[in-house]
Order: structure tokens, then C-alpha cells, then sequence
């Protein structure tokens, strides 16, 4: 099963892979070359069809946990100073994603959006310190029942090219469900109230909608 937001780009790249073996095939005399453009080829299809992976999963909901936006690796903890929505101190916990890593992002927690903005930016490593300022991201804000406004930020990297946002503001949401796309790129922050207890540690490999980030 796969996203929709790499519907066309799967179809583009197989359309080049099969048209480029056949060419492969017609016209390399080499053997060799030819086994090596053909093999890139389907290596570059295999990439793409990992990465726009949609895998089906049984979510288990409840209000009084969030769950990780993200499939990843827990790359921060630390309680921080948020600027642009809440502007006092949160709890910041930060998920990388590799390129072989699911991309689809999901809302933490369920409620009400209350906040959607994008930001143009860079497109900075993602475990650099300011690419949570100054790469392109868009910002949530979900109002729940239990946690009050909880905060997830999308942000590009180094290879990231489009966020795809679906959240709009006033618009229900339920936990788990798709916030959004960040095609070929990295990282997504949370935002949590201060006293949040947290349910994961550094360098903990993670999957989104599935493994519980924090509870009340």
C-alpha cells in the first residue's frame, strides 16, 4: 500500500525504469553495462516504492496518551523555549526520519486544529540546531480534551523538497489519523505542555500512530 502524495512520482519512476531497460536492452552491446543500468534502475524504483510506503496499522486510541507523529529515531528531549505559537517553555520531543523511514505524519493527539501556518525556508540538515527556525515547515496546533494545545512541526532537510499539510483551522481531527507529508525529508518536533510525562528516550526508534510518546 502507498501514499497517495507519491502516486505520480511511483508511476513516473516505474515508467523510466521500464522504458530505460528496454532501451538498455536494445541498444548496450556491454553486458556489463547493461546489467548495471538495469539494476540501477530497478534499485532507484525499489527506493522510491520504500519510501512513499503506506503500511496499514491497527491504532490503538486514547485520550490520555500521544503517540508519535512519525516513524524514527528520538533525536531531542529537552524542555526548550517555543516562539511562534505558545511563546513560553515546552517540552520538545523531536523524531529524525531516515529516507527508508514511512513519511506519513499523523496528529499526536486527537481534538480541534486551532493552528496552520507554513514557512518558507532552507533546507538545512535536519539535525541542524536551526533548522526548526529557519528550514521550510508548517505548524500545527491541536486542541485535545487531555493535553490541552499540543504543538508538531513538519521540517524539511537536506534533501526534503515539499511539505504536504492537511490540517485546516477548525477542523476536527482524530488521533492517528494523516497531518501531512514531508516528501524525501526529516524531522518532526512536538511541543508538550511542561509536567507531560514522557514515555520514550534518546536514540529510541519509534512508529507513528503506534508507539506512545508521552501520557498524562
Amino acid at each position: 500500500m502507498f501514499h497517495k502524495e507519491g502516486h505520480k512520482i511511483i508511476f513516473g519512476m516505474l515508467t523510466i525504469a521500464i522504458l530505460g531497460s528496454i532501451a538498455a536492452d536494445s541498444f548496450v552491446p556491454n553486458i556489463y553495462i547493461k546489467g548495471v543500468i538495469i539494476v540501477t534502475l530497478m534499485i532507484f524504483l525499489f527506493l522510491v516504492l520504500q519510501f512513499f510506503r503506506n503500511p496499514k496499522r491497527n491504532f490503538i486510541l486514547n485520550e490520555e496518551q500521544l503517540l508519535s507523529p512519525v516513524d524514527g529515531k528520538v533525536v531531542v528531549i529537552e524542555e526548550v523555549f517555543e516562539k511562534e505559537y505558545f511563546k513560553d517553555k515546552r517540552l520538545q520531543v523531536s523524531v529524525f526520519m531516515s529516507p527508508i523511514n514511512v513519511h506519513v505524519t499523523r496528529y499526536p493527539a486527537g481534538g480541534e486544529v486551532v493552528f496552520s501556518k507554513y514557512h518558507p525556508g532552507k533546507f538545512l540538515v535536519a539535525w541542524h540546531p536551526k533548522s526548526s527556525e529557519e528550514n521550510e515547515r508548517t505548524t500545527v496546533v491541536v486542541k485535545s480534551s487531555s493535553f490541552g494545545e499540543i504543538l508538531h512541526r513538519q521540517i524539511a532537510g537536506a534533501l526534503a523538497r515539499r511539505i504536504v499539510n492537511y490540517a485546516e483551522k477548525g477542523q476536527k481531527v482524530e488521533q492517528a489519523s494523516d497531518s501531512g507529508f514531508i516528501k524525501f525529508g526529516s524531522r518532526v518536533d512536538v511541543f508538550l505542555p511542561l509536567g507531560t510525562k514522557i514515555d520514550v528516550e534518546l536514540n529510541q526508534v519509534v512508529k507513528g500512530g503506534i508507539t506512545v510518546l508521552a501520557s498524562k
